[in-house]
């Protein structure tokens, strides 16, 4: 969260879920409500910023040459993820019934106005501004916001994210699902560890936790450097990533079993085999879901 401003990482994410529903046959995911709420303005300025460089002086580059951006650095990450963690959510909830879910960080997610399932109350959690944002563009769109959905506003350096659930409803007994995407990649472990933290804090046994993150190690293409580029010169600088090891010990040691893990390889065998249109998984970034078990096998 850069101060006073929506992120403009953000942007680009919701950017990439409403061009891919609105361009490609063949979906990975479709975020149908992802352009309404950007809306025509803010989409086009952000095309407009990727076709310039990111905002450099260059000369704007083709239509083709942008798509081939688009397709190649801003699209992958956010489809595959949210495509991962919502494909979890829905068993999560054929399983539970009635149930919890909290999107850490919500931005510009539409969940809550494409969910049909009236089980599931929706915590949307995010800084102050980034909600103020999102909440003046509902309105002027004169959406509805449905009976089971909680905004939560948490100013993250000065308070807590479990103390601010509580107070909007949260019931630390009933099973949780807590999706955190596109947050590790500007965290060290532990300032991520800690956010795991307050998860587990409010889980009943059976809640879930899904998340992306990065690879520390491993020798990776050309595109995974630039895209740390990018977002550096967006003001948002990525931290560098995990070990599957720190990131499996984390969890353990907060009481989570890790129930699904797709390394890239899986993901792109999963989401962008046979793609034709360039989109194909990034090298370095994994998925994973694991079960707040407190130390024990759950049944």
């Amino acid at each position: 969260m850069v101060d006073e401003r929506e992120s403009v990482t953000a942007k680009l994410c919701a950017f990439a879920r409403a061009w891919h529903s609105n361009r490609s046959r063949e979906k990975i995911y479709d975020d149908y409500l992802a352009y309404d709420l950007m809306g025509k303005e803010e989409y086009d300025a952000v095309y407009d910023m990727i076709s310039r460089g990111f905002g450099g002086n260059i000369p704007q580059f083709s239509r083709e040459d942008t798509e081939q951006i688009i397709n190649e650095y801003i699209a992958p990450i956010p489809l595959s993820r949210i495509h991962f963690s919502e494909s979890r959510l829905e068993r999560f909830a054929e399983e539970n019934g009635e149930i919890q879910y909290v999107i850490c960080g919500a931005g510009s997610d539409t969940f809550s106005f494409r969910n049909a399932n009236e089980n599931i109350t929706v915590f949307e959690v995010d800084h102050p501004d980034t909600q103020r944002y999102k909440l003046e563009k509902i309105q002027q769109l004169q959406w509805n916001i449905p009976k089971n959905v909680r905004f939560v506003p948490v100013d993250f350096e000065k308070e807590r994210m479990c103390d601010k659930l509580i107070e909007a409803g949260f019931d630390p007994e009933k099973k949780a699902f807590f999706s955190i995407l596109g947050v590790s990649y500007y965290l060290t472990l532990d300032v991520f560890s800690d956010t795991l933290s307050q998860i587990a804090e409010l889980s009943a046994l059976g809640s879930a936790v899904a998340f992306d993150y990065p690879i520390k190690t491993g020798t990776f293409p050309r595109r995974v450097q630039r895209l740390e580029q990018i977002t550096e010169s967006l003001g948002e600088v990525m931290r560098g990533g995990f070990d599957y090891n720190e990131v499996s010990r984390a969890l353990y040691a907060l009481g989570f079993q890790i129930d699904t893990y797709m390394p890239p390889e899986k993901v792109q065998k999963l989401y962008f085999g046979g793609r034709q249109d360039g989109l194909r998984a990034f090298e370095n970034v994994s998925l994973i879901s694991a079960t707040y078990t407190a130390g024990y096998d759950y049944e």
